[in-house]
């Protein structure tokens, strides 16, 4: 891998939703002693909290939380439900608690072995189009919360593939929000197959 195509920190020190929208198109690798696995970003959410009250980061700075109030570039994974890992990317600046939230893939590298670990088809859209499903299939795990989204085991790379239109919508399942559920913070690829859900607006 050219190091070259790796996104630089510069990339998520930047407001979160400039960063969201930026993320559609790029390319999340995980290397692991099992292989290297990778996928094109189709679908993400942006939050930013304190303010906005559906991050995590509205409770506070707690252990949970604490490493999105560090520097950006770095991995906020938590469980999902209580039964899947969903892996966050932590943009903008120290001190600001704001997220961007990896929804759906659409797998490239390592598919085989993307295949294998969600015990799907090689060419099923279940493979990887929710958040839960593509850490599964990535083997992100709790083990990967702080990461450093610059090193060498999980990262961002530019990708030269086209990206088709990019549209918005809310937010999904964050009706508990109040005001902020209506924020039309999900940026997503239409048209692909690997977005999770059908779009909102």
């Amino acid at each position: 891998m050219s190091t070259s195509r790796k996104l630089p920190r510069e990339f998520y020190a930047r407001p979160v939703l400039l960063v969201a929208r930026e993320c559609i198109g790029k390319i999340l690798v995980h290397r692991t002693p099992e292989g290297v696995a990778a996928g094109r970003i189709v679908e993400v959410e942006a939050y930013r909290g304190p303010l906005d009250l559906a991050a995590h980061s509205s409770r506070g700075l707690t252990k949970r939380t604490a490493v999105m109030y560090g520097p950006p570039g770095h991995a906020y994974v938590y469980l999902l439900y209580g039964i899947s890992w969903a892996l966050n990317l932590v943009t903008t600046a120290d001190g600001a608690p704001h997220a961007v939230l990896i929804r759906a893939i659409e797998p490239l590298r390592g598919i085989a072995l993307m295949a294998r670990r969600r015990r799907k088809s090689p060419d099923s859209r279940e493979l990887t189009n929710g958040p839960g499903k593509l850490t599964n299939a990535l083997a992100i795990t709790g083990a990967d919360y702080g990461r450093d989204l610059c090193g060498g085991r999980l990262y961002l790379e530019h990708s030269e593939l086209s990206v088709g239109r990019i549209g918005r919508s809310p937010r999904i399942n964050v009706d508990y929000a109040g005001i902020w559920a209506s924020k039309r913070w999900r940026f997503y690829e239409r048209g692909n197959r690997y977005v999770s859900v059908a779009p909102r607006d």
